[in-house]
């Protein structure tokens, strides 16, 4: 008598989950094009427009246009030039990722429309310190594709708990318990290949050693599921802070161009790459073979543990394996 209650609380509960779940879900997934009106240009339309990026998903971005507070496509390919909108006429501009095109940051684009009415970037420009400040906001990654992948998930982990419920109780709770471990997991990101590159005195060149090793892990990071690749760039104490600290970044981002360019490593799989000096150190810097040791790009293969984890579905029920059936994901 007692499991039968028990048993009919679990399968009222998870009705009612189900019901409010489903609109939260639909709510934030409503795409912001409903918010605004949405601009186009026409085909071939040379056209320069200032706005900030309001969404970032793979080569494309929604850019909200300062001037009309509308939407536009800007999309991105193999020849759009990512650059600083420099301030001082004596110096060159700063070349970027377009992985570092964040959302919040504001940007001033210059392109020819396409058949779609989208914007197809030749040349993207911003300062410094508009980087800056967008990249407080989102240091790291763009969080559509985890937030789409973590949505799924709950629906997919609330199947396969309401399957469970029916073969029992004790069932249904060892499966909610699961679920709720691997999507609050998808967050948690855990090395599953790491190579450090070396370089010459004041160079940010890719010796034939490095090449190979870059070709190494990104054959390595293309085998797993829901990968990211973390770039860092490190320095030797030979000059100053400043010079230091500005070769470490080129460091890391000759890395990650490699990977992009000779790879075809997508941009939202790389993290932005990030230059930390003559900081965390491995060797003593007195030393001219820990001086050796220290001028570094360090390269790591991350994976979201909630990818990672067993499903949550009861293996012993039909239902939970039918639940746990469904295809994976795409790389």
């Amino acid at each position: 008598m007692m499991n039968s209650n028990r048993l009919s609380f679990l399968g009222f509960s998870l009705a009612v989950v189900l019901a409010l779940g489903l609109p939260v879900v639909a709510q934030t997934t409503k795409p912001s094009s409903e918010a605004h009106r949405t601009a186009s240009v026409s085909p071939a339309e040379k056209r320069k427009v200032e706005g900030t990026i309001a969404e970032r998903d793979g080569d494309k971005m929604t850019l909200r246009l300062a001037a009309t507070d509308t939407d536009l496509v800007v999309k991105l390919s193999g020849f759009t030039e990512v650059q600083e909108k420099k301030s001082n006429p004596f110096r060159r501009g700063r070349k970027y990722l377009a992985s570092q095109l964040v959302p919040g940051l504001n940007v001033i684009v210059e392109g020819r429309g396409d058949s779609d009415g989208a914007l197809v970037a030749d040349k993207i420009r911003f300062t410094d310190d508009q980087f800056k400040s967008a990249r407080t906001v989102d240091v790291r990654m763009a969080p559509v594709e985890e937030n789409a992948r973590r949505m799924s998930g709950q629906l997919s982990e609330l199947e396969a708990v309401s399957n469970a419920a029916r073969g029992g109780a004790k069932a249904a709770q060892e499966s909610a318990d699961k679920a709720h471990d691997r999507i609050t997991s998808l967050d948690d990101y855990e090395a599953v290949q790491s190579i450090t590159v070396r370089f010459k005195v004041g160079s940010a060149q890719l010796s034939e050693e490095a090449k190979r090793s870059l070709d190494d892990i990104a054959q390595q990071a293309k085998s797993r599921k829901g990968y990211v690749i973390e770039v860092a760039g490190f320095a030797s104490s030979e000059g100053n802070l400043a010079f230091n600290r500005s070769l470490s970044r080129q460091r890391a981002q000759a890395v990650s161009e490699y990977l992009a360019e000779q790879h075809d490593i997508p941009l939202r799989r790389i993290m932005i790459p990030s230059g930390y000096g003559i900081s965390h150190p491995v060797a003593d810097n007195s030393s001219r073979a820990g001086r050796q040791e220290n001028r570094r790009a360090e390269v790591r293969i991350l994976v979201s543990r909630g990818m990672t984890a067993p499903a949550a579905a009861n293996q012993s029920s039909p239902n939970a394996e039918r639940a746990s059936s469904r295809p994976e994901d795409d790389r």
